[in-house]
Parts: structure tokens; sequence; C-alpha cells
């Protein structure tokens, strides 16, 4: 594939704003239609809740949508979905399927994998994970010294921070009981040391956040 500036729908998106990106002023975005927040929102109803992306307060028009549109058309992330969603083998590096569609997979519609449904093995290992975490956050599953676990430490870089940290941060108001949550994402020994200082180890559970193939050893 060319390089993305070379391609004519880039090409052509940007000579538009060479030619009007000076006019793209939120205010007057919105003084020119009324209507902008429904024109530029989406709500979706699904089975486990509401889900409101606004995108209004981007500086977009209409125009400016359809030439981007066109743009990750022209670029194969239409095709490339649908091979993620197929359970084609995407990740060139270490080639395998991107699974992350089935995580999220609460339809439990099959996806196959070199012929085979991964679902109820992922299935399997969430409910494993899930009957883990309630254990824990009861009191049920202790430390090594029989006390109940009142901290959790989360080690890990990049997506095995952030990941966990945005869904810890975004429950917070729906838990009022289990242990509290820490995040170590920094190499320098500095930030464990600081986490660990006011920490029992004989309460706290570690999680290393890491990917791991099939063929490594556990």
């Amino acid at each position: 594939m060319a390089a993305l500036t070379q391609n004519p729908q880039f090409k052509k998106l940007q000579a538009w704003y060479h030619e009007h990106g000076s006019d793209l002023n939120l205010r007057r975005l919105f003084e020119g239609d009324k209507d902008r927040f429904n024109h530029f929102s989406l709500n979706l109803n699904t089975n486990h809740g509401h889900i409101l992306l606004d995108y209004s307060k981007n500086l977009v028009t209409e125009a400016v949508m359809q030439m981007l549109v066109d743009l990750a058309k022209s670029r194969g992330v239409e095709a490339a979905r649908e091979r993620m969603f197929n359970g084609e083998k995407i990740n060139f590096t270490e080639d395998r399927a991107v699974l992350h569609v089935a995580l999220r997979n609460r339809s439990n519609t099959p996806i196959l994998v070199d012929g085979k449904d991964v679902m109820p093995e992922v299935n399997r290992v969430l409910e494993k994970i899930k009957s883990f975490c309630q254990r824990v956050r009861s009191g049920e599953w202790k430390g090594y010294s029989g006390k109940s676990i009142t901290d959790v430490i989360n080690i890990g870089i990049g997506g095995s921070d952030l990941g966990p940290l945005m869904v810890t941060e975004a429950l917070k108001p729906y838990s009022s009981e289990g242990p509290r949550v820490w995040f170590v994402s920094n190499i320098d020994g500095t930030h464990i040391a600081k986490t660990l200082a006011a920490l029992k180890p004989e309460s706290s559970l570690f999680i290393i956040a890491s990917k791991v193939r099939p063929s490594d050893p556990a």
C-alpha cells in the first residue's frame, strides 16, 4: 500500500483543509446548524445499556466526515475490520488472530480461528476470572498468612496498565467494598518502592499484566 500522503483521498482532504480550514470554528458551526448535536452524534441502545457517542464538538462538517470515511475505506480499514472479526491472523508479527472481539462477544456468536470456535474456551477463562475475583473481593481467598486481601497491585506497561486503570476508575462509583487497587507502570524502581511502602505483604496480591503466547511457559 502506498504511503498515506500519496493517497488521493488524503490529498483531497488536505486540499480541502488548506482552502476551508480557517472556517472551522466550533461556535460558528453550532450557530450555523442548530441541530448539530443530532447530526454529529450516535445513540446506541444495547442489551448492556445505552451508549452515546458525541462528536459534534469536533472540527468536522458533513463534507469532512465523508472525506474521512472515504479515506478510511481507501486504506482498507473496513477490510481489516472484517478480517479481525472473522478470526484471520492479522497479527502478522506473531502469526495469530486478534481476539479482542471474542472477549467482548457477549452474544456468544461463534468466532472461528483455524476452523475452531474459540468462544467456549474464552467463556471458560472469563468464568474462572470472575470466580477468582469474587473470592478475593469477598475475603474468601486468603493470603499466605490466612488474612484476606486488602490491596491488589497491577504491574504492567502500556495497555497492560491503561486498560485496567481505565476500568477501575470508571467503576469506582459502583464499588463500596473490596480491596484497594494500585498500578505500577514505571520500570524505575522508585514507583513500586513508593507504592509498596505503606502496604503489607501478607495481604497484598500482585498481578503481572502481560501478553503471553500459548507456546510460552506460564
